[in-house]
């Protein structure tokens, strides 16, 4: 399986993979795009695939991906104006409104935050340049994040490999955990993970 993986890292065609996956994981949460960053960094110590590419195509694609799902919700508030989507919508915009720079780049960290957040941006008519401005920034950091966390996990293994990998999963998830349980137990009087009520989030996302 390692000698799959590395055959698959080592291949031109990683790059693109690494776009679609990051472009797709906005409308589609199941797609493993940080876990294919993750390892691209782990892999990239040795200098195949090149980490800064990576990084960058893994960014460019998750920004493409926000747009394609802000778009989609968007059109889709338009064609369905009375029905849930559009009733969990006008609840969220006054939450989105006001803190919208903070939830898109929080949802982005967050499991199923960024998909939540896209949709309700485009559902709510978040201004488009607004959008634009925050998810850039959000993309980079992701992207920068997931890239560089693989990278340390595959310094640290560099004659193993299969554990470096283990190492920036193990990473990322203890980060992902410690931000559940700092959200959980901050004072809040309706704790979520994205800042938005969670019931306006699964309606949203049904």
């Amino acid at each position: 399986m390692l000698e799959l993986i590395e055959g698959w890292m080592a291949a031109p065609a990683i790059y693109a993979v690494i776009f679609v996956l990051a472009l797709l994981d906005a409308v589609l949460p199941i797609v493993p795009s940080e876990t294919v960053v993750i390892a691209a960094g782990v892999f990239a110590v040795s200098g195949v695939p090149a980490l800064p590419l990576v990084i960058v195509l893994a960014a460019v694609g998750a920004f493409a991906g926000d747009h394609l799902g802000y778009g989609l919700s968007r059109w889709l508030r338009r064609r369905r104006s009375h029905g849930r989507l559009a009733r969990a919508a006008d609840r969220i915009a006054p939450h989105l409104h006001r803190r919208g720079g903070a939830l898109i780049v929080a949802g982005r960290f967050v499991p199923g935050g960024r998909t939540a957040v896209v949709t309700a941006a485009g559902a709510t008519g978040y201004p488009l340049a607004r959008f634009s401005g925050f998810t850039s920034v959000a993309a980079a950091l992701w992207a920068t994040y997931s890239g560089f966390v693989g990278y340390l996990g595959g310094a640290a293994f560099e004659s193993n490999p299969a554990m470096g990998l283990l190492a920036g999963l193990g990473i990322a998830m203890a980060v992902t955990l410690l931000g559940e349980l700092i959200r959980r137990f901050r004072p809040s009087r309706k704790p979520v993970a994205d800042g938005l009520p969670a019931p306006q989030v699964h309606e949203l996302t049904r």
